[in-house]
């Protein structure tokens, strides 16, 4: 029986690099990248996946990643659609700019949810058992940061296409799942992770942690083995209890 193949996006850094590298355990991997080449080719040497440049805003990158994967590997049994950036500047919603707009939703919606219908189309022509997606979004799909308004609608946006997925591919045996990642360790976060660890401690999130990269990685192997297969459509949250409301 041929590996599986796995595709993770922006995966040579942070939750991606996690993923692509836990997932290298069982599966051949093909983890893109943008603009670390550098990171990308350490990922590269040190844990095996096959690298491919692609702007996941872009329709001819997005077509030439999943070209080059039925090439060199022929099928594709799990897509995680990770990549995703912040915004450049934490401006309040009052003063927020069209332009930061138009880039994220370009990256962190328009790329991921067209991928996936590339890579669904794909995944329909085999019969395998084993074919999967996951969206990774955030609890910024529920929430709401002022000074980040566009990210939160960008993966608020994404559970959505999350949902319509699920909904649309159930019958033909492919699974669908939104993993949501809570406060993690990873460059997106390194000029306010002292603000975040304060909050923390203070009883932000239950566990009174940051989460770690290979919290969110450890997630996706679960769904990756089959663990969650009568499960599509669930929503995973990594959060360390961040989305239990309590009084």
């Amino acid at each position: 029986m041929a590996q599986p193949t796995a595709m993770v996006t922006g995966g040579s850094r942070g939750i991606g690099r996690a993923i692509a590298v836990e997932l290298t355990c069982t599966h051949r991997v093909i983890a893109t990248y943008n603009t670390n080449r550098e990171a990308a080719e350490s990922l590269k040497r040190e844990a095996g996946a096959e690298i491919f440049h692609c702007d996941i805003a872009s329709a001819n990158d997005r077509r030439a990643l999943l070209d080059f994967a039925r090439r060199e590997f022929g099928h594709l049994d799990l897509l995680v659609n990770n990549a995703g950036i912040a915004p450049k500047q934490r401006l309040d919603v009052l003063e927020g700019t069209e332009e930061s707009f138009d880039e994220l939703m370009a990256i962190n919606l328009k790329g991921p949810h067209f991928l996936t219908q590339q890579a669904a189309r794909w995944m329909l022509e085999s019969s395998a058992a084993q074919r999967r997606i996951v969206f990774i979004t955030s609890i910024s799909a529920y929430a709401a940061s002022v000074n980040r308004a566009e990210y939160c609608m960008s993966k608020a946006a994404l559970s959505m296409s999350t949902a319509i997925y699920t909904q649309r591919l159930a019958a033909d045996g492919i699974k669908v799942f939104e993993i949501r990642p809570g406060v993690i360790r990873t460059d997106m976060i390194a000029k306010v992770q002292q603000a975040y660890e304060e909050r923390i401690a203070a009883g932000l999130v239950p566990q009174r942690r940051l989460g770690e990269p290979a919290d969110v990685a450890l997630a996706v192997r679960a769904i990756a083995d089959g663990l969650l297969d009568y499960s599509t459509g669930q929503i995973l949250n990594v959060d360390g209890g961040f989305h239990v409301r309590s009084l």
